[in-house]
């Protein structure tokens, strides 16, 4: 009878233990992504000098604001925001930016196209396809070298486009904010060299082996606040080339025989007004943007009118300093 009761004791303790394994690895197996983000960001800090995150409202760096508030708890986030702004951005983005930078009690900076414009270091395009996207990153260098950052932290995705998926997760930029994809160091077993040359930089993507499913997963299960433009609404838009333009503020170009009409849109990445696509939809809940975006055999790249301008539109930016 005794050596029944241990037996069953010691199937009971193997059942018990082979539970906790599961559970601890189920546990390990959802948080992967979030540690490895969290590890890159106490890299950065150990590692370099003065980084920044640069920050558009949009979902992608508005979830490194809480991977790094996670990475740094209880402190504060040890290093500012930078908004590089086009002055073509959604209302919704500006208000939302300003009101999370507010409760965090973080230092915004926010440099403007519109100076780099005032200056002559940049000549505004003009006609139908006009946008200030690619003029971001002579104001965005500027400033690199104005505060004299040496890591901007940013919300890339290897997912996202073919150029992004070249990217290490330290990207090193030479004394001119160029990258060169065909120079650029291994990173194997997780180890990050943050090592620079003076007037080189780093460019970092916590979120480089993220999917967009999987940020928006992290959003609901995190229950983080984002910009309403992210949820179906109706909106004044007018179609051309098969894309959803956004008709209000009159920021973008309109031919007179392009009509406005009111649809419920929401949008799926958020940057200039000129550069970026609205789709139909009904999703207005985190829920339904997630199983939206599970059924979905599109990237969110394309409704990035910037990308089309051609095969290698995104690389050749990037090898100029874009982000």
């Amino acid at each position: 009878m005794g050596n029944k009761k241990i037996e069953s004791l010691e199937t009971a303790t193997i059942d018990s233990q082979q539970l906790t394994k599961s559970l601890q690895a189920r546990v390990l197996d959802n948080n992967a992504l979030e540690n490895e983000a969290i590890y890159i960001f106490r890299e950065v800090v150990a590692q370099f000098e003065k980084p920044v995150l640069l920050f558009s409202g949009g979902k992608d760096s508005i979830t490194l604001v809480r991977l790094a508030q996670k990475a740094f708890f209880p402190a504060k986030i040890p290093f500012p925001l930078m908004h590089i702004d086009t002055g073509h951005n959604f209302p919704e983005t500006i208000e939302f930016r300003d009101k999370l930078a507010k409760e965090l009690g973080v230092e915004l900076i926010i440099r403007k196209v519109q100076d780099s414009i005032d200056q002559g270091k940049v000549v505004e395009e003009t006609g139908k396809y006009a946008s200030r996207n690619m003029l971001q990153t002579t104001t965005l260098l500027d400033a690199i070298e104005e505060f004299k950052f040496d890591a901007c932290i940013g919300g890339a995705r290897r997912d996202e486009e073919k150029a992004r998926a070249k990217e290490r997760i330290f990207s090193v930029r030479d004394d001119f904010g160029q990258w060169d994809e065909k120079n650029q160091r291994p990173e194997l077993f997780d180890m990050l060299n943050g090592e620079i040359e003076i007037g080189q930089n780093v460019r970092v993507f916590p979120i480089s082996n993220w999917t967009e499913l999987d940020v928006w997963s992290y959003i609901q299960k995190e229950d983080i606040e984002i910009p309403s433009i992210y949820f179906a609404h109706k909106r004044k838009i007018f179609q051309r080339d098969g894309l959803i333009w956004s008709a209000e503020d009159g920021v973008v170009f309109r031919a007179e025989d392009e009509k406005v009409e009111e649809r419920t849109v929401r949008f799926r990445t958020v940057g200039d007004m000129s550069c970026t696509a609205a789709v139909l939809s009904h999703a207005d809940t985190i829920d339904k943007v997630v199983s939206e975006i599970r059924e979905s055999k599109i990237s969110e790249r394309g409704a990035r009118i910037d990308d089309k301008r051609s095969e290698a539109a995104m690389e050749k930016r990037k090898q100029q300093g874009y982000f």
